[in-house]
């Protein structure tokens, strides 16, 4: 079978978790995040909106809890040797399953870390987990024990943010010269996330998002389309996807002559994100990057129309979002270290004029100034 990675790589990194499990004092994890079972082992599907879990012991075994839609699956994506099946049945509980399971994995009494704040663990789940497991061992939250591992790339991981990001550089390139009046974003739209499959890319994590006009001042996903004016605004933000690791970028393109609004806006984007390329470096956090974003914009008086937050981490990610959990956003402790894919965006939606302005791409830190992952530069667009 063939895998992104070479099994040296799984090898390392499973020596990294159970080092860290070590420094917990965890006798076993239970991982309910895909991007964790992915980052661990390679086991790729969207099966994780069910019940799974795969358990790691503190010896290194592991055995993955899944439905039967998942068995060939985890056989063929990753090195997961042990897959035991529950039975979809009426009134099924699969952790009284994941009870039997830990039980015959003599962890009776144990102390257990799970990953609870993911998208693979709803609430019903957790009632269930918690209740099953109250008198098993001693539960204990490990959600961000393996995101905190994930947040610096090996340089097998980088070759393919690197990737990633020229398939977003291409999705931009062809997006470009749609953007004119009488355009339709269903185009814009379609040559965008063509690009990235015709470059052998994947699907992102969460939507692409595109806007114009009054949708422009949105930065979430929305169904419908429209037709571009000959005075408009869109705003883009996607990503390049390789091997579910994700370059995101962030724009808007103002079609026709940009207003004197538009242009204030822009150089209050450019002018923040100058100015965090210089806080974006180990010795600083991700709170520091926050700060730099909320002092320049409060001084030019865009308080009302900023967001709490400017960026993220990214990684390999699945649905319903690219983001990972350590963002840019005021008192965020979490250390800038080299070898981290940092998404910066500045996001600036002045409702009062109706006014849209984007700005962002993704960077990789060095132990230096940090590397802006795109061949595009941060001139403002029109079309």
């Amino acid at each position: 079978m063939a895998f992104h990675f070479d099994r040296s790589e799984y090898s390392d990194r499973l020596a990294r978790l159970l080092d860290k499990m070590r420094d917990e004092k965890l006798d076993a994890m239970l991982l309910f995040a895909q991007e964790s079972m992915y980052w661990l082992t390679g086991y790729d599907t969207f099966g994780y909106c069910f019940f799974q879990t795969l358990v790691v012991k503190a010896d290194g075994s592991m055995v993955l809890l899944t439905r039967s839609a998942d068995l060939r699956q985890a056989r063929q994506t990753s090195i997961i040797e042990n897959v035991v099946v529950w039975v979809d049945r009426m009134n099924a509980d699969p952790t009284l399953d994941l009870k039997n399971l830990l039980n015959d994995m003599d962890l009776l009494g144990a102390r257990i870390g799970v990953e609870y704040d993911t998208h693979g663990m709803t609430g019903r789940i957790a009632q269930l987990l918690d209740n099953q497991l109250a008198s098993f061992g001693q539960i204990v939250d490990a959600s961000y024990l393996v995101s905190g591992l994930r947040l610096t790339k090996t340089v097998a991981e980088i070759a393919h943010v690197r990737r990633a990001a020229e398939l977003a550089d291409d999705a931009l390139d062809a997006a470009l010269p749609l953007i004119k009046e009488g355009a339709r974003e269903a185009d814009i739209l379609a040559a965008m996330q063509g690009a990235v499959f015709v470059g052998g890319g994947d699907y992102p994590a969460n939507e692409f998002i595109i806007g114009s006009g009054q949708d422009a001042l949105l930065c979430r996903y929305k169904a419908g389309r429209r037709t571009l004016d000959a005075s408009d605004q869109l705003t883009l933000e996607w990503a390049g996807v390789s091997a579910h690791y994700h370059a995101a970028m962030m724009r808007t393109v103002v079609i026709g002559e940009p207003t004197p609004r538009h242009r204030e806006l822009y150089r209050a984007c450019h002018e923040t994100i100058a100015a965090i390329e210089n806080v974006l470096r180990p010795g600083n956090t991700f709170g520091d990057v926050f700060d730099t974003h909320a002092r320049i914009l409060d001084d030019r008086g865009l308080t009302r129309h900023r967001l709490n937050a400017c960026g993220y981490s990214l990684g390999a990610r699945f649905s319903p979002s690219w983001m990972e959990h350590q963002m840019f956003h005021a008192g965020n402790p979490q250390e800038i270290l080299a070898d981290m894919s940092l998404f910066v965006h500045m996001i600036i939606m002045d409702s009062e004029t109706g006014t849209a302005m984007t700005l962002g791409h993704t960077y990789l830190t060095t132990n230096d100034a940090p590397q802006p992952l795109s061949r595009h530069g941060l001139g403002l667009l029109t079309g």
